[in-house]
C-alpha cells in the first residue's frame, strides 16, 4: 500500500504529462503483479461500489479526535475533500503497522466490509486506520467511499504499460477493455495479460476500443468547413443520436453488448441479444441503442429505465422498445476489419443489414457541389436536427480506418457537428463551495427561473425584498422557481467575482449551501430538457453549464417556467 500511496502522491504533485508517465512506469516496474492489477483498475476509473456509508465514517472520525460535527463540518469546508479531511483528523498512533500490498488491503480488508454491521465496521476500521499513516489512511478512505480519482487518464495508464512491456499502446487499449467493471476483481493473471506479447482478443466477449469523434468548431462557416474538413463528397454524414453508444460482439455460441464506459450490459437488452444471434459468428458492430416510437427515437430518459430497472418486465419492455442502429462493423467472420476503409466497411454492413434484417443508421445524402458552397446546405439541413429528436451530424471521411479513443487518424477521422446548445437566462439563488482547489471559493451554484413572466420590474424588485425578508412566496403569485445546478463554465477569475458577490448578498446559511440575495443573471446552456416529476420546476436538463454572465440583462428580464417548458421535445407515445 506504500508504494500505491506513494504513486497517488506523486501523481497528485504533477501536472506535467511525462513527470506522470514516468511515476507510472516507475510503479509498474517494481509492484508485484497482483498490486499491479488493482492500481490499473483504480487508476483506468473502476470504482466497486460505496463500502462504507460516509456518515460512519465522519462519526468514528469525531469520535477518534474527540470533537464535535460541527467543527468537523468546517474542517471539511477548509479543506474541500472528506476523504482528506477524514485522514487528518483522525489521530495519528503509535504502534503496530499493518503492512499490506494494495491486492491484500482490497480484497481482504476493504471489500469484507460490505457484509459486516455497521458495529462491524466500525470496530474494523477503527484497527485498521489507526495502524497506517496518514497517506495510506487517506487512500484507503477514498477507496471505500467509492470516491478515487486522481488527475490520470485511461489513455495515459494504457501508455506507461505499453512502454513497461515494450507493447503498441494500441494493444493495451484492447486488452484493458472491460477491465474497470464494476463487478471485476482484477488477479495477477488478468496484469500478466495486460502485458504479454502477442495479439488478438483475449477475451471471447471482449469488444475493441471505441472510436471518439472530435467536435467541429463551432465558429466555423461554410468556408472554415472546407478549408478544415475538405469536400463533402469525401465524408459519409449521420444524423447524430441522443442514445447509448454500444458495441454489439457476436462471438461462439454468445453475444456480448458493450456500453462505451465499459459497461456489460447485455441482460437490459434481450431483444437486441435476439436479433445479434442470427448474425454470422465472429461479428462485432458498433452502434446506437435507442428507445423508439412511431418512427422517431425516444428520450434519453425513456433509455434509462431499461438501464436503471432490476428487473425488466414485459410492460416495460413494450412501453420501451428498444433498437440498436448500426453504424459500423468492426469484425466479420472473426476478422478485424477496423483498418480498412469505412467505405467499404459500410458496404459490408448493408449486406448484412439486408440479409439479417438489421437497422442501419440512416446516411444523409450529401449536396453534389463539391466547390465548398455545399457545406452551406448542411448549416441549414443541420437546424432540423431537434425536430427530427437527434443533436445534429456524424461527419465519418469514406476512406478512414476505425481509430481508438479520440485520435487523429490518417484519412480524416470522425467528428461530431452538433446544435448549439438550449440556453437559458437564469438567476442564481443558492451556493456552495467546491472541492480541491477551489475548497475556498463559492463556485458549485442553484439557478432558478421566474414562475411566469413579471408584469413589471416592480413587481420582480418586490419579490427580491420578500426573499430578502425570509417571507414565505404568496401562493399563486410571482415567484423563483430553482430549476438546474451548475458549477462549470467560468474562469478562476470569473468565479472569484461571483464568490465577492455570494459572501456580500449572503441571506442564510444551512451547513455548507448559502442562500443569496437574488441579484445575479447567468446565461446557462444546456443539451437536453424533459420533464420530470421529482423536481419543483416539473423539468429537468441535461448537463448544465454557465456559458456567461449576464451583467446586461437585468433581473425581471430573466426567463420564465413557460418559456423553458416551450423547449420540452414532443414525446412520441
Amino acid at each position: 500500500m506504500k508504494r500505491f500511496a506513494t504513486l497517488y502522491a506523486e501523481l497528485d504533485a504533477s501536472t506535467a504529462t511525462n513527470h506522470k508517465l514516468a511515476a507510472l512506469q516507475r510503479y509498474f516496474e517494481g509492484a508485484e503483479p497482483k498490486d499491479a492489477a488493482w492500481a490499473v483498475y483504480f487508476l483506468a476509473g473502476g470504482k466497486p461500489r460505496r463500502l462504507v456509508s460516509t456518515a460512519l465514517l465522519r462519526s468514528l472520525a469525531c469520535n477518534a479526535a474527540g470533537i464535535e460535527d460541527d467543527l468537523f463540518e468546517a474542517c471539511y469546508q477548509a479543506v474541500g475533500d472528506l476523504a482528506e479531511t477524514l485522514a487528518l483528523v483522525w489521530p495519528a498512533e503509535e504502534g503496530v503497522r499493518l503492512e499490506l500490498g494494495l491486492a491484500a488491503w482490497v480484497t481482504e480488508r476493504l471489500l469484507p466490509l460490505r457484509a459486516l454491521s455497521e458495529d462491524a465496521q466500525a470496530v474494523r476500521i477503527n484497527a485498521d486506520w489507526a495502524a497506517v499513516t496518514t497517506p495510506e489512511r487517506f487512500l484507503l478512505t477514498k477507496l471505500i467511499s467509492g470516491g478515487f480519482r486522481v488527475g490520470v487518464s485511461k489513455l495515459l495508464v494504457q501508455r506507461a504499460l505499453a512502454t513497461h512491456a515494450g507493447l503498441d499502446p494500441a494493444r493495451v487499449a484492447q486488452r484493458m477493455m472491460g477491465y474497470t467493471q464494476a463487478q471485476h476483481q482484477p488477479q495477477a493473471d488478468d496484469f500478466a495479460r495486460l502485458i504479454a506479447p502477442g495479439d488478438g482478443v483475449s477475451e471471447p466477449g471482449q469488444p475493441y476500443p471505441f472510436y471518439l469523434a472530435h467536435p467541429v468548431p463551432p465558429e466555423l462557416d461554410e468556408a472554415g468547413l472546407q478549408a478544415q474538413l475538405g469536400a463533402p463528397a469525401d465524408w459519409l454524414v449521420e444524423w447524430k443520436y441522443d442514445g447509448i453508444r454500444a458495441q454489439v460482439v457476436r462471438r461462439g455460441d454468445s453475444v456480448w453488448i458493450w456500453s462505451r464506459g465499459e459497461e456489460l450490459i447485455t441482460e437490459r437488452f434481450p431483444e437486441i441479444v435476439d436479433q445479434a444471434q442470427t448474425w454470422p459468428v465472429g461479428t462485432v458492430l458498433d452502434g446506437e441503442l435507442l428507445v423508439w416510437r412511431q418512427g422517431r427515437p425516444g428520450t434519453f430518459q425513456d433509455l434509462q429505465t431499461r438501464i436503471n430497472r432490476k428487473t425488466l418486465s414485459a410492460k416495460l419492455l413494450a412501453a420501451n422498445p428498444v433498437r440498436f442502429l448500426a453504424y459500423d462493423l468492426l469484425a466479420w467472420n472473426g476478422e478485424d476489419w477496423r483498418t480498412r476503409p469505412l467505405a467499404e466497411r459500410r458496404a459490408q454492413l448493408e449486406v448484412l443489414a439486408a440479409s439479417h434484417g438489421l437497422d442501419l443508421s440512416p446516411l444523409v445524402d450529401l449536396p453534389a457541389s463539391t466547390d465548398g458552397t455545399a457545406w452551406s446546405s448542411w448549416l441549414a439541413l443541420r437546424q432540423d436536427a431537434r425536430e427530427r429528436g437527434v443533436e445534429g451530424f456524424m461527419l465519418k471521411h469514406r476512406g478512414g480506418p476505425y481509430g481508438s479513443g479520440r485520435h487523429k487518424v490518417a484519412g480524416g477521422g470522425w467528428w461530431k457537428w452538433k446544435l448549439d446548445p438550449y440556453t437559458v437566462d437564469a438567476v442564481l439563488i443558492y451556493a456552495q463551495v467546491g472541492h480541491g482547489r477551489r475548497a475556498s471559493v463559492y463556485t458549485d451554484y442553484t439557478f432558478a427561473v421566474w414562475n411566469r413572466p413579471p408584469a413589471s420590474p416592480e413587481e420582480a424588485q418586490a419579490v427580491v425584498q420578500a426573499i430578502a425578508a425570509g417571507q414565505p412566496a404568496t401562493p399563486g403569485g410571482l415567484q423563483l422557481v430553482p430549476f438546474a445546478k451548475a458549477y462549470s463554465g467560468l474562469t478562476d477569475a470569473e468565479f472569484k467575482t461571483v464568490d465577492a458577490v455570494i459572501r456580500r448578498d449572503t441571506l442564510e446559511k444551512f451547513g455548507p449551501v448559502r442562500s443569496v440575495r437574488p441579484t445575479m443573471v447567468f446565461e446557462l446552456g444546456f443539451e437536453g430538457i424533459q420533464r420530470s416529476s421529482r423536481h419543483k420546476s416539473g423539468i429537468a436538463v441535461r448537463f448544465p453549464r454557465m456559458l456567461r454572465i449576464r451583467d446586461d440583462k437585468p433581473l425581471w428580464e430573466a426567463d420564465s417556467l413557460p418559456q423553458l417548458m416551450s423547449l420540452l421535445p414532443v414525446k412520441a407515445e
